[in-house]
């Protein structure tokens, strides 16, 4: 198949979505499918460029600086319609989705769409809390009309189903988990010395246990509430430290709540690093932390598991089939006492029986998985169209 994979978001940014789409390019590259992608111009994109890798000219969102809005040209139509994909797959509900919708609907291929963000759980940056529910429902009506009018909609988790079904969504939806290289996370693949490396870099001291989260440092993650659970933990544990790997806007308030709670020395926040070298980044780690209840799926969840740390979650619907408390991970109910009392466990020698076997419990989310069940929902698309 020929397939055009249409995102806001792609490598060599980090978060889920980007992580997503490489991994699927990838993986369906693998298997013999000729897979372009088509993506925002984005800091350090030039030394990533590749033949089937289209990056399009952008300018950061003014809701979100480190985010990129792409501005599809004519000409970027043109030659996109020139490719007459079998497939188009849309990975954004904005610019770049309603791009790859229109060069579906001009050659007339098939159409899926991944429902990766919850949106109604964003809309503060644009309302700052002023008539926040108004944008709420709007969020949920777009999202009905939008994921409508494909063949083919995939959500990550059941989670999302349902969410969608609530909207209103009536077309065909797919629940398949994005995949990932899980040996590359291997605990394995790490020497004494690298990881020394990593944890020196990062401003961990020797003899330091680490509180580790990586991924965008964001209001919707909820991270202030993991740092306050952090400063009573570290009451009791003077040998641990929260690093923080990422970036986003909660950056400078997070640091400036480090030092109201007079936690500063013990809390590194140390900026994005490549994604080519995250796994060097996880195994630094003793224990994943988050108190999200915004995820769709977490990939970085699994990656922590297949890192060999135990993960210390809040309970979500999206961590159903993923995390089973006190056996691949830690859950815990959404307050300061309760994730506290997750912390304590999964530093105790709890935790670090959970942490052994974490990494057989993210085997089943490979890759390989992950674009056979891709690959199969593309099969359906092109079924419905009459194209196959």
């Amino acid at each position: 198949m020929r397939i055009g994979l249409f995102t806001d978001t792609f490598y060599p940014e980090i978060n889920g979505v980007a992580t997503s789409c490489l991994t699927l390019e990838r993986e369906l590259t693998r298997r013999g499918h000729e897979v372009h992608v088509f993506a925002p111009k984005c800091r350090g994109w030039e030394e990533h460029q590749r033949e089937r890798i289209h990056y399009i000219a952008s300018t950061p969102f003014p809701a979100l600086k480190d985010r990129n809005v792409a501005f599809p040209t004519p000409i970027h139509s043109w030659e996109a319609e020139k490719l007459d994909f079998d497939v188009v797959h849309t990975n954004s509900e904005f610019m770049m989705g309603h791009f790859g919708w229109h060069v579906a609907q001009s050659i007339g291929c098939a159409l899926v769409h991944t429902y990766h963000t919850v949106w109604e759980d964003y809309t503060h940056y644009l309302t700052h809390g002023f008539a926040d529910d108004t944008a709420r429902r709007f969020t949920r009506m777009y999202s009905q009309w939008w994921c409508d009018r494909f063949d083919r909609v995939i959500t990550p988790t059941e989670k999302t189903l349902e969410l969608l079904r609530e909207y209103g969504v009536t077309a065909p939806i797919d629940i398949i988990p994005s995949g990932m290289d899980i040996a590359r996370f291997s605990p394995l693949r790490r020497s004494e010395a690298d990881i020394a490396a990593a944890r020196a870099e990062c401003g961990v001291r020797p003899g330091e246990r680490v509180l580790l989260n990586i991924g965008r440092i964001a209001k919707e993650k909820n991270l202030e509430r993991v740092l306050r659970a952090f400063a009573r933990l570290r009451q009791a544990h003077g040998d641990i430290r929260f690093v923080l790997i990422g970036e986003g806007p909660l950056v400078q308030p997070l640091g400036q709540l480090a030092q109201q709670l007079g936690v500063e020395d013990s809390v590194s926040i140390v900026g994005p690093k490549p994604w080519e070298a995250i796994d060097r980044y996880y195994a630094i780690g003793d224990v994943f932390a988050s108190a999200s209840r915004s995820e769709t799926q977490g990939l970085t969840y699994i990656e922590a598991m297949a890192s060999g740390l135990c993960v210390c979650a809040v309970r979500d619907a999206c961590l159903d089939g993923v995390i089973e408390d006190g056996v691949s991970g830690v859950l815990t109910e959404d307050s300061d006492e309760d994730l506290l009392s997750g912390l304590e466990r999964a530093f105790s020698e709890e935790g670090r029986r959970i942490a052994e076997g974490a990494p057989a419990h993210a085997a089943p989310f490979g890759t390989e998985a992950f674009a056979a069940k891709v690959e199969a929902c593309y099969e359906q698309a092109l079924l419905r169209t009459g194209q196959a």
